[in-house]
């Protein structure tokens, strides 16, 4: 058995070397190779087992019988031919011809045109069609053609030795000989095409069982982009069964802002040997009970291979789609960082820049007068002067303090770390002590402060010190913005289940395009982004922030309605008992913003004033 096995092993090493290099890479063609080398080199050893003891017994050969023996050699050259060009249709004429002669020999020996012999001439194509190819069976009928006219035209040759027999002894040999061969050819036709066939049922047995483990979408599009086929994951990435999709089924679920992108990839990708990738949102059926949901679907189109010009209903491009909505997200998401990463390091810069604009001018004033009040020179100073450089640096001290004040709250309330301690109170008596406060700076600016609080205001539960901070801060931003001869009101009163705080002014107001930044950090009105120099006024713009971020501790709202030279109003809303949860720290509550109409105040009774 080993023996019997190490000599199949060294015939299939020399059949591999004799193969052409031009099919290593095809299988088919490669066996159709083979089976040509070993039937015609088989043929050859035959001949040569065979010539020596027929010499001897014959001596020397007619020239019929040399015609005989030329033809059954010439399968040999036509192998060796194979061998080296690779041209199977070339070798397979060769041999075509080779027992075409065959033949016609056998029956000029056997009786000329009434020789059964001629019956093998049917063989040759039949053989060239099943062992070669089309054109090889064309070449071969030819070839059996002529042979036919030759065996019709022919003298018979005298019958010596065996061939010398009977017309009822020839006709069923070469019959059942004829008979057996096309039975061996046919078998093993049968053969050999149950293996490609199995072979090719076990490829799509693997192929099948692939597309059902991935879950990336495959579908083939003819040229027009219609879908031929898809795979089974057409569950999972669109919610319905693969038949679903074909023809314009996939189509029609692509999003229609996105239909032109998507068949713009499937024509790139038919007529270019690059594949071609393009996004879309796809319309995904859901469960059963549920809705469909839009996903993002990013698929992959190439070109099927020989499908330059494909006939209708053949797949074009095979296009491979996957769910991306995952990867979108986080996409977005590391872009919605990267821009808060952004903002925060603008914030930072502005911050930066205006605590130092703000401090430095202050701590000059400081440390300047208190040097000259340290000075020898100031024993020559008098009292007035004195008193002077006194209020300075006490004014400039208060500066720095509500500057540190301001960043201390910010900090404290986006952190969460704000001491909210909601508890009733009395928001008019607060209202006007916030009042009373601010009077004095009122006063100094030339500006009218004037007070409207409601006679009949319940208590408020909420955070009493927060809310004189947010008087306190609307009042100073109103009075600061607000030119010498203007007037401020502040206006307290209820509304249903809440209370309304109002302060308007009739000051410089806010341009349009400012009004979506109010309530960012460090920002002032009539300034461009990051400006902390040259501010007409001072202050670091951490006012209406610090307002805004304790309004949203109460769950409450914020409106704003400004216009240039028509002054601003500014309307915090709040519940009467806040104590139904605590804001989210560091959340800022949404500032709604518009135009104001009306620019004086008291063209309008109180109670219209405000709420026109």
């Amino acid at each position: 058995m080993r023996i019997n096995s190490a000599f199949a092993s060294l015939i299939d090493a020399r059949l591999t070397g004799l193969v052409h290099d031009s099919v290593a890479g095809d299988p088919a063609e490669r066996a159709r190779h083979e089976r040509f080398l070993i039937s015609r080199l088989a043929t050859g050893a035959v001949l040569m087992a065979m010539l020596p003891p027929y010499l001897l017994w014959r001596g020397v050969p007619t020239l019929v019988e040399a015609a005989v023996a030329s033809c059954l050699v010439l399968p040999v050259v036509a192998a060796l031919l194979l061998a080296r060009t690779g041209n199977l249709t070339l070798a397979h004429g060769l041999s075509s011809a080779a027992l075409t002669g065959l033949v016609v020999c056998l029956a000029s020996l056997t009786g000329g045109p009434t020789s059964a012999a001629a019956i093998w001439l049917v063989m040759i194509p039949v053989e060239a069609l099943l062992a070669g190819s089309h054109r090889a069976a064309v070449v071969a009928a030819v070839f059996a053609a002529l042979g036919a006219l030759a065996v019709a035209v022919i003298e018979p040759a005298p019958g010596v030795g065996v061939f010398a027999w009977s017309a009822a002894l020839a006709m069923p040999v070469f019959a059942i000989t004829a008979i057996c061969h096309v039975l061996a050819l046919s078998v093993e036709h049968v053969r050999r095409e149950g293996r490609w066939s199995d072979r090719l049922n076990a490829a799509s047995l693997r192929d099948a069982l692939l597309l059902d483990a991935i879950d990336d979408l495959v579908t083939w599009h003819d040229r027009n982009g219609s879908v031929l086929q898809a795979s089974p994951a057409a569950r999972s990435l669109a919610g319905t069964v693969p038949d679903a999709l074909e023809g314009r089924g996939l189509f029609n679920r692509v999003h229609v802002s996105d239909r032109p992108a998507f068949l713009t990839a499937l024509s790139d990708a038919a007529g270019q040997a690059q594949p071609v990738t393009v996004q879309f949102r796809l319309h995904a059926a859901g469960e059963a009970g549920e809705a469909g949901r839009v996903i993002w679907a990013e698929m992959r189109a190439h070109r099927v291979p020989g499908a330059m010009r494909p006939a209708a209903g053949e797949a074009a491009v095979v296009a491979v789609t996957r769910d991306v909505s995952e990867h979108r997200r986080r996409a977005e998401e590391l872009d919605q960082a990267r821009a808060a990463a952004e903002r925060a390091d603008e914030v930072k810069s502005r911050f930066l820049a205006t605590v130092s604009h703000e401090l430095r001018t202050p701590l000059n004033a400081i440390i300047g007068f208190s040097e000259m009040l340290e000075a020898e020179s100031t024993l020559a100073l008098g009292p007035e002067r004195r008193r002077e450089y006194a209020g300075i640096i006490h004014s400039s001290g208060q500066h720095l303090l509500e500057v540190v004040n301001g960043l201390l709250d910010m900090s404290r309330i986006q952190s969460g770390n704000f001491d909210y301690a909601p508890e009733p109170f009395d928001l008019g008596g607060l209202a006007r002590g916030v009042c009373d406060l601010m009077q004095i700076r009122a006063d100094q600016g030339g500006v009218r402060l004037r007070r409207e609080v409601a006679a009949d205001l319940p208590e408020v539960t909420a955070d009493a010190r927060a809310c004189r901070q947010m008087l306190i801060n609307l009042l100073s931003n109103a009075v600061k913005f607000t030119p010498r001869g203007g007037e401020v009101v502040l206006s307290v009163r209820r509304v249903f289940d809440r209370v309304e705080m109002a302060v308007v002014d009739t000051g410089i107001g806010i341009a349009e395009a400012d009004l979506p930044r109010l309530g960012d950090p460090f920002f002032q009105a009539g300034l461009g982004a990051g400006a902390a120099y040259g501010r007409p006024h001072e202050g670091t713009g951490l006012g209406l922030s610090v307002v805004r971020g304790l309004v949203g501790l109460h769950h409450g709202e914020l409106a704003v309605e400004s216009s240039p030279a028509c002054g601003t109003r500014v309307v915090v809303t709040l519940p009467l008992d806040c104590r139904g949860g605590r804001g989210v720290p560091g959340a800022p509550v949404p500032i709604r913003t518009g135009a104001l109409v009306r620019s004086v105040v008291d063209e309008m009774p109180p109670t219209l004033r405000l709420t026109g």
